[in-house]
């Protein structure tokens, strides 16, 4: 396998943490290049931070960058997922059957989302169908967009956890602390981790250096995502950080420059979004296709399914953040939902 000129398989981060870029490469699913796996040195075993979605290019990469520090993947001890995303923890399972004793640990809320997105994927997809109907999707489009994320079930094998997070836990290695920070949104259960000694940020895809991570509004989200993810953007932003080490693109330092302007991004969605309900109430697929949105020059009806799906569902959240904000109203009628300013 040639490995693409852009990912770096491994690098030095501190001495005993390194970074290592898995490719992701489906376009039904992502647009991006890898996702960013990180291996913390213990004293017995090493910590695995998100080990990628699962396929055999993603296990060979890793398995390459093992070796290169003359390990293998029985040498990893713990497996800690920032979220059950695919392309996070896809792999988690594949390695767990090739090294028993490995330790998988996740956030309570991301666990009991494993059966509903993985094993009973066909209840999800209706219940998924349903939502957005009752925004405004037209019923000739929404078994395509309910659909779109089916093809995440190839890259992962299910495994359940062997221990829960809660956040305000203390993972330590031996050689480092790493604490557990509850940060909703993205995914209800997402969690960074915050090596205090060094000040380096786990961010997963909580903070990311140049793309706003997708807050979308779904069936598992809970009723304000977006609510959640404001203030868990809070939490981090008072810790001391030198380092983010993010799940996709590259580590960056100025942590309350980039919240900052992911704060101003969502500002100035809302207000694009008011502007748009001041001819009436309006469905949130109807405020969607009328908003700006950053895919190379297609325009709505072009858009692939699953960014079409994503542009839906992240709208609802700002619609729904508005509405608890007491900015919108929000009413049911002949199933389906309508919001109108106030």
């Amino acid at each position: 396998m040639t490995t693409p000129a852009k990912i770096q398989p491994i690098k030095e981060i501190i001495p005993g943490i390194y970074q290592i870029q898995l490719e992701l490469a489906d376009e039904r699913l992502t647009r991006l290049l890898h996702v960013n796996s990180y291996l913390v040195q213990g004293t017995d075993g090493w910590l695995l931070i998100d080990p990628g979605w699962n396929s055999p290019a993603t296990q060979q990469m890793l398995e390459t960058a093992l070796k290169s520090l003359s390990l293998k993947l029985t040498d990893i001890s713990t497996i800690v997922i920032t979220h059950c995303h695919p392309d996070h923890f896809g792999l988690a399972g594949r390695i767990k059957q090739l090294s028993p004793k490995t330790r998988m640990l996740i956030h309570r809320w991301e666990a009991d989302l494993i059966e509903s997105r993985y094993i009973r994927f066909n209840e999800f997809k209706e219940k998924m169908n349903a939502l957005l109907i009752s925004h405004g999707v037209p019923s000739v489009t929404v078994d395509t967009l309910g659909s779109a994320s089916m093809p995440a079930l190839e890259f992962v094998i299910v495994s359940l956890p062997d221990q829960m997070l809660y956040g305000g836990e203390m993972i330590s290695t031996g050689k480092f602390d790493l604490e557990v920070i509850w940060t909703p949104g993205h995914s209800p259960g997402h969690i960074c981790l915050y090596e205090a000694r060094n000040q380096l940020l786990f961010s997963g895809d909580h903070v990311l250096p140049t793309i706003s991570p997708n807050i979308s509004y779904h069936v598992l989200s809970g009723d304000n995502p977006l609510g959640d993810y404001i203030y868990a953007l809070d939490k981090i932003d008072h810790l001391p950080i030198k380092q983010v080490h993010p799940g996709h693109e590259s580590s960056f330092n100025d942590l309350q420059g980039r919240v900052q302007v992911i704060l101003d991004h969502h500002n100035l969605r809302e207000k694009e979004i008011v502007a748009t309900m001041s001819s009436g109430p309006s469905s949130c697929y109807e405020i969607a296709s009328k908003l700006t949105w950053n895919m190379h020059g297609l325009t709505w009806d072009h858009f692939p399914p699953m960014q079409k799906r994503l542009a839906i569902t992240e709208t609802i959240a700002h619609v729904e953040h508005l509405r608890w904000n007491g900015k919108i109203r929000k009413t049911y009628v002949d199933g389906g939902f309508r919001y109108n300013l106030v």
